[in-house]
């Protein structure tokens, strides 16, 4: 296959694609985007596009200028967390190239699902994701930059608090109380999308992706975000619930190792009805954990 035209010309401009035409394979890119794969001139990278409709069974749409909300992400981690993200290689209004990751990572969720659980990696996890929020607290340079609250509303709010709200409304009240905290919670630099399936492994480096959600808000959000993968997984593989349950501890005790007393303190304080709204989401809301829909 081919990349867009508009897309190609650019990187030939840009002087990453010379003679020839590039070998292009598709990568899996969840709902949000287009993910490819390119080879050429002896070299190889990465392209991710944002997609305007979410490839989701509900009508959702969102801006595709969170792609250069996500640019911003990488750049301003890599500064602290150098090989925590993907270097990027070129920048577009709705697209950029990136650092591709070569044969020895492994996505994280597909190793959790087949059954492969490993500490280290929830540690990790925490680690980094605690050393990100600790950078960016109370930052006036990131709240400026990542005040997109909408883009937020529109890709988390929206689609998993108040979506699942409509479909209980014995407990709407509830959950629209907590929507309102969370929008008006402005501490730190929340990744947004922080599971396991945007988590790459590999010997001495976990490297972050898909951070288009980006978003000065509440920490607890990524905190919640993550936890939740992880008693979603427990649930869909029974014989590995105590194994899957016990990387929970391995990640907060390293996350608040990292973030320090003060600033968990009030993360753990906003995570409870979080945790519970966001757990509801992935079962109930437009964008349901894929394996809780199979077996539903």
């Amino acid at each position: 296959m081919a990349l867009p035209f508009e897309i190609e010309s650019a990187l030939r401009e840009a002087g990453l694609l010379r003679a020839g035409d590039p070998s292009v394979t598709p990568l899996a890119g969840g709902v949000s985007c287009d993910i490819w794969r390119v080879e050429g001139d002896g070299r190889q990278f990465a392209v991710k596009r944002a997609l305007p409709k979410l490839r989701v069974q509900a009508e959702w749409f969102a801006d595709p200028a969170r792609n250069r909300h996500e640019q911003d992400y990488l750049k301003y981690v890599e500064r602290f967390l150098p090989g925590a993200v993907p270097a990027i290689l070129f920048s577009g209004d709705d697209f950029f190239a990136m650092e591709f990751l070569g044969n020895e990572f492994r996505n994280w969720k597909t190793l959790l699902l087949s059954g492969s659980v490993e500490p280290a990696a929830a540690a990790a996890a925490g680690r980094t994701l605690g050393r990100i929020h600790r950078e960016s607290w109370g930052n006036p340079e990131a709240a400026k930059f990542f005040a997109t609250d909408s883009h937020f509303h529109d890709l988390r709010i929206a689609p998993y608090l108040l979506a699942s709200a409509e479909k209980h409304p014995e407990i709407a009240p509830l959950i629209h109380s907590e929507a309102r905290r969370l929008a008006a919670t402005k501490l730190a630099l929340v990744h947004g999308d922080y599971s396991p399936k945007n988590l790459m492994v590999a010997p001495g480096r976990l490297v972050v992706l898909d951070c288009e959600v980006a978003w000065f808000g509440d920490p607890a959000f990524d905190l919640c975000f993550l936890v939740n993968h992880l008693l979603l997984k427990s649930l869909h593989l029974r014989e590995k619930a105590g194994a899957f349950l016990d990387l929970i501890p391995w990640t907060i005790s390293a996350y608040q190792a990292e973030i320090g007393k003060q600033h968990f303190q009030t993360v753990s304080h906003n995570s409870p009805a979080l945790l519970l709204s966001l757990l509801l989401a992935r079962v109930d809301g437009k964008s349901p954990a894929e394996y809780c829909s199979a077996s539903r």
